[in-house]
């Protein structure tokens, strides 16, 4: 019989965490057991193997990511939404640097995640929506969003930037070159 208050979404909350404070390197079902004060043979009532859990915990990370853009990018439009959801992307990326690596490069192709992942593309396509873009524009302007937020705060959470001017500065530098990638003519919906 599983442990009372133990449940599948109990278990991942757990491995979140050791993944805040260890890294990914730090995550076993070992660990998430003795953290979570069951025998690791418990966890199977929960979770099927540690690639399932990790599964699990994607699917979380990117519930959480999208939760987290649109509600920043609520009520703004054009060059502020995609300034704030640059912002956030990058404060997530930052402050969870463990979780967001459970996020493989492209989950759309990941069955467990598409969906969430496609949730995700939505935030950006909405927020591009402002712009009149094509849909093959949406694609590649959200790449651009992408790879530089990513990449941005990628480098920046793995302590990239050892040199001496402000991080900040550099950031601000990058959403104002994305957001001279994308049309300054008015789009009225």
């Amino acid at each position: 019989m599983p442990r009372a208050g133990l449940s599948a979404d109990a278990v991942v909350a757990v491995a979140l965490t050791l993944v805040d404070e260890k890294g990914l390197e730090g995550l076993s079902l070992a660990a998430v057991a003795d953290r979570a004060g069951v025998a690791a043979p418990s966890l199977y009532k929960h979770v099927g193997s540690l690639a399932d859990l990790r599964d699990l915990m994607a699917l979380r990370v990117l519930r959480d990511v999208t939760a987290t853009l649109s509600t920043v990018v609520m009520g703004r439009s054009r060059d502020d939404a995609v300034a704030a959801l640059m912002q956030a992307y990058r404060s997530y990326v930052v402050t969870h640097p463990g979780r967001y690596a459970l996020i493989p490069f492209d989950p759309l192709r990941h069955e467990a995640l598409a969906e969430a992942s496609g949730a995700l593309l939505g935030v950006f396509f909405a927020v591009l929506r402002g712009y009149g873009l094509d849909e093959s524009e949406t694609t590649h302007a959200t790449r651009r969003l992408r790879v530089t937020a990513h990449g941005f705060a990628d480098i920046e959470a793995n302590g990239g930037f050892g040199m001496g001017e402000d991080v900040d500065t550099t950031f601000d530098q990058v959403v104002a070159m994305v957001l001279a990638s994308l049309p300054r003519t008015d789009v009225t919906a």
